[in-house]
Parts: structure tokens; sequence; C-alpha cells
């Protein structure tokens, strides 16, 4: 495993403490930031491989620190965020942060997230100027983007123009959360409206369409309150 550098920013020490101990018995080598402004000096110092990005900082809006990122460039960001910060989480992804984690959280779930961003990273830089994946492929599912063609185990699933729309834009970001807001903006643009009623039914279709048991989704997955995320493609 490559010695991945990773900058926790976060005001908690306690916390900040069981992240750093998290990463270093995993190989990875985390540097620390209790503030923003410490965050902000840090990412130029040393050019991390990914973010872990608390929202409650001391000195400044976490929301405003990731602005400022995403301005530096495309680093993988993951909010950690307090169940009560639903809100926050949505405008953070929607900003350009690659996923969340939710407080309390276990090593497990930090590792797996970590995981996935810098897998979906290795995965842009590695595309270079090779243009978009041909197709995705998760289990007994696959989407052909050249044929836009989807099957299930094998068999062709018919679906609408914009039930295919809504399962491309998900499947061409597997592993990442999208919220409601950007999958209706890609989806229906100018023509978008607050309620994402006309979603939800949208992937009801969908899911009976493509799940074995649409209460139980395997392959789309919901992030309550915050959007959709579709499973990891085979390794």
């Amino acid at each position: 495993m490559a010695d991945y550098q990773i900058l926790i920013v976060e005001d908690e020490e306690a916390i900040a403490h069981v992240m750093e101990s998290i990463l270093l018995a995993n190989h990875y080598i985390p540097v620390t930031a209790k503030t923003g402004g410490q965050a902000l000096e840090m990412m130029q110092a040393h050019h991390p491989d990914l973010v872990l990005l608390d929202l409650g900082l001391p000195d400044m809006d976490g929301i405003e620190v990731l602005r400022q990122f995403r301005k530096q460039g495309q680093v993988p960001v993951l909010v950690v965020s307090a169940r009560d910060q639903e809100r926050q989480k949505v405008e953070a992804l929607d900003l350009g942060a690659n996923d969340y984690i939710t407080k309390p959280f276990g090593s497990s779930e930090l590792l797996a997230r970590i995981r996935v961003a810098l897998r979906q990273r290795a995965a842009a830089l590695a595309m270079g100027g090779a243009g978009q994946p041909e197709r995705y492929a998760a289990g007994g599912l696959t989407v052909d983007f050249d044929k836009r063609q989807v099957k299930v185990d094998g068999k062709e699933v018919h679906l609408t123009q914009i039930e295919y729309k809504i399962v491309e834009f998900l499947a061409r970001q597997p592993g990442r959360v999208l919220t409601y807001d950007a999958i209706m903006v890609h989806v229906w643009g100018p023509f978008l409206t607050d309620d994402n009623k006309i979603l939800r039914v949208n992937m009801a279709n969908i899911r009976r369409k493509l799940e074995k048991n649409p209460a139980e989704p395997q392959y789309i997955q919901t992030e309550m309150g915050v959007g959709y995320r579709m499973a990891e493609e085979d390794s």
C-alpha cells in the first residue's frame, strides 16, 4: 500500500486522536489541523492525498474551508459531520465534497470511505485524457454507456429516457453519494422544481426494474435526506 498522506481537520482533540490512530494503524500518514486557517496553510505545505474535514471549526465555517480547497484543486474531501448537520452535508456535497462520514463513526466505515475516495482519485488520474469509461458493472448489473443499454443478469432492462439518465449519472460516479438536487439539475435542468417527489417516483420505478428486492436495494442505496449512491464496481 502506498503511504498516502491524509489531512485531518478537526478541533476536537479526542476525535482527532482516534482518527490519527486508525490511520497510522493502516499505513496512512496523518497530519492534523485544529482550525480552518491551519487547514488552508497545511494544504499548501503538505499537498495531502485526501482530507477529512469537520464542518464545525472554531475560526471559520467548514463549508468555506471546502470552497477554498476546491479553488486550489480536486483533492478528495470527506466531510465529517454530526447527525444534525443534514443541510450542511448536502451543501458540502453540492460544493464538491466526495463523501461524508457521520459522527460517531467506526473505524471500518472511516477506512472504507477513504479507500473508495482514493480509488476514485486514482481512476480519474489514470483516465487522464482517455475520456469517459465505456461501461459500469457491479454484481449482475451492467450499464453500457455507448449503447445506452442496461442489463441485469445478462437480460436487457427497458428504462425510460429519464430513468436511464438517472442510472447513468449515478453509474458514472460509483461509490459516491450524489445529492437529490445534483441529480435533478442533471436530469431536468431548467425544468427543475424544489420538490424531489418526481425523482423519488422515478427511483421507485428504477428499483422495481433493477433490484431483486426493491425494499432492500443492492445497486442504488438511499442516503436518507441527502441523495443516492451507486454500488462500487466489481474489482
